[in-house]
C-alpha cells in the first residue's frame, strides 16, 4: 500500500513505522487514544499509514525538532513538542525539500503545543511520561511507556549519536543530563530510538553514558580507542566508538 513506509508490529501496543530506512516513528495504541511518536520525512502520508492500524483519536508527539522527525506533521492537525526546539523546527522548515512537499500536497506545518518534563499522556490503560534529555538538541525528550517498560528516545540515545551540530549541547552538558535520568534503568527494559528496526536493551543507556564519559576524560585518545574522521553533509568531524558493537558519538570538539 505504501512505497516508503513499512509497518512492523513489535508487541500488542506498539507498531514501528520505518520510512525507507531513513527514520523511524512509532504508534502506541491504548484503549482510548493512540500516540504517534515522530512523523519522519513527510514524503508519504504517515496519517494514512496510521489509520490502517487504528481509528482511535490520535495525539502526535515529536521527540525533537529535526526534519526527519517532524516533516510528516503536515498530515496532522497539531503536534506536541518541547518549546526549546521551536527555533530549530522553524529553521528546518526552510529546507527546500519541505517547501516542495508542502507545495505538492497543499499542506503546511500544523501548530505546535508545548510539552514539558514529567508531563503524562494518558492513552487509556497506557501512559507516556515525558523525560527531558537536552543534548542532541536543546529540546530533546524521551517518552516512557511505563506499562511495557519501553523508553522511546528519538535521537537522544541511539547507536549513532550526532553531537556535532550547532544545535547540540556541549558534550559535558549532555553527560550531566544523561546522569540526571539514570532512574530510567529501573523503569524500562527496552529502548526504541528514532532510527531503530526493533528493540534495544536499556543497557544502551549505560553504554552511551560510559562512552560520553570516556570521550570527556580522554579527549578522544587513549590506549584502546582512537577517534577517526567522519564525513557528513556539512563537512568533517570525528567519531568516538562506544559499546561493544559499531556504536559511535559524532562530535567536533570535546568540551
Amino acid at each position: 500500500m505504501f512505497e516508503r513506509i513499512k509497518i512492523k508490529q513489535l508487541n500488542e501496543h506498539i507498531h514501528l513505522l520505518d520510512d525507507n530506512g531513513e527514520a523511524t516513528g512509532y504508534l502506541v495504541t491504548g484503549k482510548e487514544k493512540a500516540a504517534v511518536i515522530d512523523t519522519m520525512n513527510g514524503i508519504e502520508d504517515v496519517h494514512k499509514a496510521v489509520r490502517t492500524i487504528t481509528d482511535l483519536p490520535l495525539v502526535l508527539i515529536n521527540t525533537h525538532g529535526h526534519c526527519d522527525h517532524i516533516f510528516g506533521n503536515i498530515y496532522f492537525d497539531q503536534a506536541y513538542m518541547n518549546p526549546l526546539d521551536l527555533p530549530l523546527a522553524a529553521e528546518q522548515m526552510k529546507h527546500k525539500e519541505f517547501i516542495e512537499i508542502c507545495r505538492k500536497t497543499g499542506l503546511s506545518m500544523p501548530p505546535f503545543k508545548p510539552v514539558a518534563d514529567k508531563d503524562v499522556f494518558d492513552l487509556g490503560g497506557l501512559t507516556l511520561e515525558v523525560i527531558a534529555l537536552p543534548g542532541h538538541t536543546h529540546g530533546g525528550i524521551c517518552l516512557l511507556l511505563k506499562q511495557n517498560r519501553v523508553l522511546f528516545t528519538g535521537d537522544s540515545i541511539n547507536h549513532h549519536l550526532w553531537m556535532q551540530l550547532d544545535e547540540c549541547l556541549p558534550i559535558s552538558g549532555f553527560y550531566e543530563n544523561m546522569k540526571k535520568i539514570a532512574f530510567v534503568k529501573d523503569k524500562a527494559d527496552f529502548i526504541l530510538h528514532g532510527h531503530a528496526q526493533s528493540f534495544d536493551s536499556i543497557t544502551l543507556y549505560d553504554e552511551l553514558l560510559l562512552g560520553v564519559k570516556d570521550l570527556l576524560e580522554s579527549g578522544g585518545k587513549d590506549d584502546e580507542v582512537f577517534d577517526y574522521e567522519y564525513k557528513w553533509f556539512k563537512g568533517k568531524c570525528k567519531h568516538h566508538p562506544f559499546g561493544t558493537g559499531e556504536s559511535v558519538i559524532c562530535y567536533k570538539t570535546v568540551r
